[in-house]
């Protein structure tokens, strides 16, 4: 059982005992002040809430709801909805900031309080600690009776967002149409399962097979939409001799795809293929985080244009993607994240764009795919003794590899030639996370493992 305060949010699992795991008790604290900062910061007094189906939500939802009346709050509450919804609702109603209540690609005991700004895009570390201050160190003034917050609820912002996506210059609704596609979507009994088939059909998709599209929050594997979790997707693929597999995780900002022939897209390469197509049609830069696949770095600078890295984080690649005028940019999860839109990781532009590259480009998904480089990425994770010192782990890892390419912005990261590794602390889980890249599997593992090896004897002190 944990509860994790970081630049994904507020993240933990129901139930135990306060200050260990997101009870009642640190829900209503966090959103308390989260409402104080949002009040002090921007002198608004209107936050927009939304929700992914997962069991817990109601009943976190109704917490939040009520401890941001009870400060003064005007609540606009989406139901449920997706997180780039609601990051495009706070913008479009002008309010103050925003909660999104998911726990993303975790598991169903989990849940979290990813905490939007005004601009509807997720707040800073900066001010992300300033809502830690305020939730440990300021006694909370509560309104009188008078000057309680009101509360209203919206149920139409998924339908304006698929409008939005559907006016966009590259979103070709009209192509996709005439191609009369055949598409299975794995949507865990989320939101997706409400935004995804209306997005399709919106885009002329008729043959749509269905799973998991019941928003009740009873997930039927894993909702992390890694390939070892999309093997019943697949399956159905093949068996409806489909044109395209498609899958969203809880709360709709991963999107990940499985080629006519079953085998993976590669959540990689999602964000790849769709800088691929927007590239081809308008210049500019992209970003994304340093764990991501080197095939962006590649197609970016085939289209004579800049690549450029930023730390792991929604909020950093955001951040980089302003300093540098991205016209495109994400990260390797499958987070594809279209400025011409929102500055937030959206599955459903994705899918639109996407959509329009494979029937423009007259391939299948898999011949599709095979146009662009192949990196294989090893993914580990290396739990440590609490008392471990990481920074001096990592500083005596970088050390050692001093001759190569070492980057110390988000942990650290050396790169050999077209190979690079990458180990950090997780955002969202206790661990230390290790990516390790190369051009085939054996090779990728290999680097990972050796970076495993020097972690393990550096932490134990026979150095």
């Amino acid at each position: 059982m944990s509860l994790i305060k970081s630049i994904s949010g507020i993240r933990g699992t129901i139930g135990g005992f306060p200050g260990s795991n997101l009870t009642p008790e640190d829900i209503m604290k966090f959103t308390a002040a989260f409402g104080t900062w949002v009040i002090e910061t921007t002198g608004n007094r209107k936050i927009v809430i939304g929700r992914d189906a997962r069991i817990s939500g109601q009943m976190v939802n109704n917490i939040v709801t009520g401890t941001l009346m009870s400060i003064g709050i005007d609540v606009v509450d989406l139901g449920l909805s997706t997180t780039p919804t609601v990051e495009l609702a706070v913008h479009d109603e002008r309010a103050g900031g925003g909660i999104i209540i998911t726990a993303s690609h975790n598991p169903k005991q989990w849940n979290a309080l990813k905490l939007l700004n005004s601009h509807g895009e997720f707040i800073s570390a900066k001010a992300g600690e300033e809502v830690l201050r305020i939730a440990e160190d300021k006694a909370i003034e509560y309104e009188e009776v008078s000057s309680i917050g009101s509360y209203s609820t919206d149920d139409t912002y998924i339908d304006k967002h698929i409008e939005r996506i559907l006016k966009l210059k590259l979103v070709d609704v009209e192509a996709i149409k005439a191609k009369n596609l055949k598409v299975v979507i794995d949507c865990v009994n989320s939101t997706g399962g409400i935004a995804v088939p209306k997005l399709l059909r919106a885009l002329g998709v008729e043959q749509i097979t269905e799973l998991y599209t019941e928003p009740n929050g009873q997930f039927p594997h894993n909702p992390e939409p890694l390939p070892e979790n999309l093997s019943e997707l697949s399956n159905q693929v093949k068996k409806y001799k489909a044109d395209l597999g498609i899958a969203v995780d809880p709360d709709v900002d991963r999107l990940a795809l499985v080629c006519e022939s079953g085998e993976m897209f590669g959540e990689e390469y999602t964000l790849v293929a769709v800088a691929d197509y927007v590239l081809a049609n308008k210049k500019g830069n992209t970003v994304s985080n340093l764990s991501s696949t080197r095939a962006l770095q590649d197609v970016t600078e085939k289209a004579g244009q800049e690549y450029h890295a930023s730390a792991v984080g929604e909020v950093n690649v955001v951040q980089k993607m302003k300093e540098v005028k991205a016209v495109i940019g994400g990260e390797g999860n499958g987070g594809i994240i279209y400025p011409e839109l929102h500055y937030g990781r959206d599955a459903l532009v994705g899918i639109a764009l996407f959509l329009t590259h494979l029937v423009k480009s007259n391939k299948t998904a898999s011949i599709l795919r095979a146009t662009y480089p192949n990196y294989v990425i090893a993914k580990k994770k290396l739990d440590l003794d609490t008392s471990a010192n990481i920074d001096k782990l990592f500083d005596q890892v970088g050390e050692k590899y001093a001759n190569y390419d070492v980057n110390t912005e988000d942990g650290v990261k050396i790169t050999f030639d077209k190979d690079w590794v990458h180990l950090r602390r997780s955002n969202t889980e206790p661990i230390i996370r290790i990516y390790a890249e190369s051009t085939s599997a054996t090779s990728s593992e290999n680097i990972a493992n050796q970076i495993m090896k020097d972690l393990q004897y550096f932490s134990s002190g026979r150095n």
